[in-house]
């Protein structure tokens, strides 16, 4: 019980953290600059640049948007972009509502368009790796693909690719070449960024270990980790000795922990550490 109340507590709290960012990251860097990187923000950009009037603003239109979103989706997909996905959604938009409300940016922050969107895309890039990673997003066009993905033959991934593009394209011309450049340039540079991140922040780390003292590396594992282990016996090419050789995998910083252990109790056992981005069954990911 108290270790699934932690997790429920750390998973809340990656999706205020994940959509912390990317409120901070459209709302400072890109709506100010003109940079239309796809998604509801991307809209609301263009939008708000094209309607001119007072009270339509990117933080309206963007919590406008995601709740039109979110109720079409519904009613097209279903249940199937979950709670958690309408909770990270709503809080975004309202969070850069309120930031339009309590910090009102007339012009960029700086003088440096690149710059600002190295930080736009790395902020909102992070903050949407960080949902992903918990099973969660901040709706919005991941809808639109969604639905596209029902009652077409494109998968999500090419889906929201191309909405996401033609968001981007939309920029050349509201806010003119140079944004519109900036801006493909960062949705490329998004795709590839929540890739990486998300694999790092899944690595995991997979453990070969040959070794002599078996029985008490095993024992450290179970008892100490929490974690189970395969027993091999392996058969050396050169000497034709067999020796067991335990397999295992854990997080990484478990890693860390398990090869010092390792050293203490078998400082001659011979250890194979792999990075494995995916890891499907009981104490991981659920397959």
């Amino acid at each position: 019980m108290k270790n699934k109340t932690s997790a429920v507590i750390f998973r809340l709290f990656c999706m205020i953290v994940g959509s912390t960012m990317m409120a901070i990251g459209v709302y400072f860097f890109k709506i100010p600059n003109g940079f239309s990187t796809g998604g509801v923000s991307g809209i609301s950009t263009v939008l708000g640049k094209a309607i001119p009037n007072a009270f339509v603003t990117p933080g309206t239109l963007i919590t406008g948007i995601n709740v039109l979103l979110l109720g079409v989706g519904y009613l097209f997909v279903g249940r199937s972009f979950g709670l958690r996905t309408v909770f990270c959604s709503l809080l975004f938009s309202l969070e850069t509502l309120g930031l339009e409300k309590w910090i009102p940016l007339d012009s960029p922050i700086t003088n440096q368009p690149f710059l600002e969107l190295v930080y736009a895309i790395l902020l909102t890039s992070i903050g949407s790796s960080i949902l992903f990673y918990v099973n969660s997003s901040s709706g919005g066009t991941d809808i639109v693909a969604l639905i596209l993905k029902k009652y077409t033959r494109l998968d999500t991934g090419k889906a929201l690719l191309c909405t996401d593009f033609l968001i981007a394209c939309s920029s050349f011309f509201v806010f003119g070449v140079t944004a519109g450049l900036f801006s493909l340039l960062g949705l490329f540079a998004k795709a590839f960024l929540i890739d990486s991140v998300i694999e790092s922040l899944s690595v995991c780390k997979c453990f070969l270990i040959v070794t002599e003292k078996p029985d008490e590396i095993n024992r450290h594992i179970i008892e100490k980790m929490g974690h189970t282990t395969t027993i091999l016996d392996a058969t050396g090419g050169y000497s034709h000795e067999t020796k067991p050789t335990l397999v295992t995998v854990c997080r990484r910083i478990e890693g860390i922990r398990l090869r010092r252990a390792v050293k203490e109790i078998d400082p001659k056992a011979f250890v194979i550490i792999l990075n494995s981005s995916e890891i499907l069954g009981r104490g991981f990911r659920s397959v």
